[in-house]
């Protein structure tokens, strides 16, 4: 039985940092910690914090997730996404500890339609992009045993996301146009922190063994889909929970991501090859459609 010890929790209000704070519960003390008391917008006080703390593993779900605001103000979306992780990551070196750390698939082109590995060059093609590199590069650079996880298209039953938008667009609008030429795999906020869980318990065994080693791995749900298809798939599953009289939407209109333009570029292709991790760590998230339906019923319970 490994010894258990506290684990620093940054961005414990977020999407994903909400359902880590309960999915980290078994493996020792979460000290968690959202915006008002650890602001990465303010990198400065980090290391103070992680020293204070003293913890065994640190878990950053903090991020800056607003990607076309990132266009507007990159410095601040730096200062989050850039340079904060690579401060605690160094600040996580020095006391010993795990650091856990989340990037995207946005830091590459798009390019393509095969799944990127993680050996493939990075190639961002928006601010947001370009500052999560630049916290995966500092990380690197922090040294010290980490592990960096890149996932895509999060959404969960709280926060802002394209879940929750659907739902309240589809009940006020007949008609919809959503783009459906980016493909990639909707990622539950819920399997992602049950999967870093997992993968930190493995992590913290390898390090007891003397056989760690830091790595990027690529972690998001099974299959691909459009967002065009993942409207598709929301609306369907919704009304089949919450009835017909649910949703006012009775067209969707598939259009190119061109006809819908935004501050940010979007990759068309998202996909993401996640075979490293389930050698590493015997992991594979199920099916996007599985995600989503827990998600979607969690919500139909919450009323």
């Amino acid at each position: 039985m490994m010894p258990r010890g506290r684990i620093l929790l940054l961005g414990a209000t977020g999407q994903v940092g909400w359902e880590l704070a309960r999915s980290l519960q078994p493996l020792g003390e979460v000290v968690a910690r959202g915006r008002d008391r650890a602001d990465l917008l303010e990198p400065s006080g980090l290391p103070a914090l992680v020293a204070e703390v003293g913890p065994r593993v640190v878990v950053n779900a903090a991020a800056w997730t607003a990607v076309d605001a990132a266009e507007q103000e990159p410095g601040l979306a730096m200062t989050v996404n850039g340079i904060a992780p690579g401060l605690l990551a160094e600040a996580a070196r020095r006391t010993g500890a795990l650091f856990v750390h989340y990037s995207t698939d946005y830091v590459f082109d798009g390019s393509g339609t095969e799944s990127r590995r993680e050996s493939e060059a990075a190639a961002p093609i928006n601010a947001y992009g370009r500052s999560k590199l630049a916290g995966e590069q500092n990380v690197a650079a922090a040294g010290g045993d980490w592990l960096v996880l890149r996932t895509s298209w999060v959404y969960a039953a709280r926060g802002r996301n394209f879940v929750r938008t659907m739902l309240r667009l589809g009940a006020e609008h007949h008609s919809l146009r959503v783009v459906d030429d980016q493909i990639g795999a909707p990622t539950s906020a819920r399997a992602i922190a049950d999967a870093t869980a997992h993968i930190v318990r493995g992590a913290l065994s390898e390090l007891e063994r003397g056989c760690f080693r830091p790595e990027t791995m690529h972690l998001c749900a099974s299959g691909e889909t459009s967002w065009y298809g993942f409207a598709q798939a929301i609306f369907e599953r919704w009304r089949m929970l919450a009835g017909n009289d649910a949703l006012k939407i009775g067209e969707l209109v598939p259009i190119p991501g061109a006809c819908y333009p935004t501050p940010a570029k979007r990759p068309l292709n998202s996909r993401l090859d996640c075979s490293r991790i389930g050698e590493r760590y015997a992991l594979q998230l199920p099916d996007w459609r599985v995600g989503l339906a827990l998600v979607l019923q969690e919500l139909a319970d919450r009323g």
